[in-house]
């Protein structure tokens, strides 16, 4: 009887390599958010009825003259304070430029103040954030890093996701070489309430790409920022 060839795993009778189907490269994605649809949303009224409760529930009363124009102003700081729900973080970095004369080297904007609130308490948290990014191909206006943070800072924030945020955002739009995030900020959840701590300074960091892999680019910027114990507080 004859023999069948034998067929080794991974390549055909005639000895070449069986094909394989080709794999797309993933692409990075954005951070997602899911804010509430408009349709969902508590009218205006809604909104300063509930103030109103929360200044009962306080012990004040709402109808005295120091507090009848409250609820209002509160609605209206609501709208001010999380106005990010309504933007579009990746539109935002679509304006970029191509004619860099082959600049390759890292870009750093640091020092953008941040203002957002924590969504545990909704306190105040205030610092400062640096980014870096290493183009590839082509920039992005300095004005519109500044905008991703504000974005992400008008939204109801921990300061770990906020980091990544603004990351992420920034990889999936311009798909540099590496991108570098660091936030310093101060919290009042944890400074004014609870624990009461004021003067500590929270930091956190996002290193991606060559950033990560690259010790020497990771201090490289580190060291342009400068350490953040001893820079002055938000």
């Amino acid at each position: 009887m004859a023999q069948r060839p034998s067929r080794r795993a991974g390549k055909a009778v005639s000895g070449k390599p069986a094909s394989r189907p080709a794999t797309a490269k993933p692409k990075a994605a954005a951070p997602k958010s899911a804010p509430v649809k408009a349709a969902q949303r508590p009218t205006r009224a809604e909104a300063e009825e509930a103030v109103r409760t929360l200044l009962r529930w306080a012990g004040d009363d709402p109808a005295r003259e120091g507090l009848q124009g409250t609820p209002g102003r509160v609605a209206r700081a609501y709208e001010e304070w999380f106005a990010g729900y309504r933007d579009d973080p990746i539109a935002a970095l679509d304006a970029t430029f191509e004619e860099t004369d082959g600049y390759d080297e890292m870009v750093v904007l640091r020092d953008i103040r941040m203002e957002s609130h924590c969504e545990h308490h909704i306190a105040p948290i205030i610092g400062k954030v640096h980014i870096a990014y290493l183009p590839r191909s082509h920039v992005v206006g300095i004005s519109k890093l500044a905008r991703l943070v504000e974005i992400f800072s008008k939204r109801l924030q921990i300061q770990e996701k906020f980091t990544s945020q603004i990351a992420d955002s920034l990889n999936a739009a311009l798909r540099p070489k590496g991108v570098a995030v660091v936030v310093e900020a101060t919290h009042h959840c944890m400074s004014t309430r609870g624990v009461h701590k004021p003067g500590v300074l929270m930091v956190t960091s996002r290193m991606l790409g060559a950033f990560r892999t690259h010790d020497a680019t990771r201090r490289e910027f580190l060291n342009m920022i400068g350490n953040p114990t001893t820079r002055e507080q938000a």
